[in-house]
């Protein structure tokens, strides 16, 4: 058994009549019958084994990783949407229950079924977030832990020219460039650590920008307010930059481990813990929301910059 957003990221699953697809089927000769049942996301997937947590529990929720934390988020209403921020960023957006499909390479997708009818949503994926935090720290051993790059960044001044590009295994959404690689530009003798250090944070910014810039095109109804999670997001001088270059409010919940959260919520709206998702909206907490400061033409700058180092490293235009 599986459920309908892990079906459809398989590419053997019609999304539209939620069955798996024959012509598909046929185009990569899989039988049918080696497919598993799909099921709602909030459903009877069996229960575990009691040897291994001392009794025999449940298995009710089950969801993709970023379709879990969209529900963890309880973005439950059309243009409500989040941004995870770990190894890399996954930025979802509930479009309602009609499939919207995207002008801009992005993957249309199910946010989340429950008795039998699918929330859609459009997704945008980052490959490399925290992995650039990772590279400064054990590749060019800049510091020791993640947490020093938030006091690093706040050492920056004011207007430093420096881009990193971090195409380490190439460009994600909405580029989808395999052969481009990472740079850095803009270097100069008053270049030091800082300054490497908060262009590697403010590349997560300007990626996300990038996935904002074609939602909203999508999109007959923009996301608004963007809701994050993930490690990145405790780095609030990092988030205070979102918001400014997305223009939009970033809101930090109190539970960063949506995605587990999300897979909690399904199960407890099978075993009727919950009875609807507006009892679980009510559930959730900011803990911090970072509110746009930066001037529309110095956003705009920064962000031609990002545009231009960008286009420095594709393979192809």
């Amino acid at each position: 058994m599986t459920d309908a957003t892990n079906a459809s990221r398989t590419a053997l699953f019609n999304i539209h009549t939620q069955e798996w697809d024959e012509e598909l089927l046929t185009l990569f000769n899989i039988p049918a019958n080696l497919l598993p049942e799909v099921k709602d996301s909030s459903d009877d997937f069996g229960t575990t084994e009691a040897h291994w947590l001392g009794a025999a529990l449940p298995i009710a929720g089950v969801a993709g990783d970023q379709q879990a934390a969209l529900v963890g988020q309880a973005c439950f209403q059309p243009g409500m949407g989040k941004s995870t921020y770990g190894t890399g960023c996954f930025m979802i957006v509930n479009t309602g229950e009609t499939p919207s499909l995207s002008r801009n390479r992005l993957l249309t997708t199910i946010g989340y079924r429950l008795n039998g009818k699918p929330t859609y949503a459009m997704e945008g994926s980052i490959f490399v977030a925290g992995a650039t935090v990772q590279w400064l720290r054990d590749g060019l051993n800049l510091f020791a832990d993640a947490s020093e790059t938030e006091a690093l960044a706040q050492e920056t001044r004011s207007g430093h020219s420096v881009y990193l590009v971090p195409a380490f295994t190439g460009l994600g959404a909405p580029h989808w460039d395999p052969k481009a690689r990472g740079a850095i530009f803009g270097l100069t003798r008053d270049t030091g650590i800082a300054e490497i250090v908060a262009a590697g944070l403010q590349a997560v910014c300007y990626q996300t920008r990038d996935l904002q810039h074609c939602m909203n095109d999508d999109m007959e109804a923009p996301p608004g307010n963007l809701r994050v999670d993930g490690g990145m997001v405790k780095n609030s001088w990092l988030m205070q930059f979102l918001a400014d270059m997305l223009g939009v409010q970033v809101d930090r919940p109190t539970i960063l481990e949506t995605t587990a959260l999300g897979a909690a919520y399904l199960a407890g709206l099978r075993l009727g813990w919950y009875q609807t998702l507006e009892e679980i909206e009510q559930l959730w907490r900011c803990e911090k929301s970072f509110i746009p400061a930066m001037e529309e033409a110095t956003r705009e700058q920064l962000y031609q910059g990002w545009l231009d180092a960008v286009s420095r490293v594709r393979s192809q235009p």
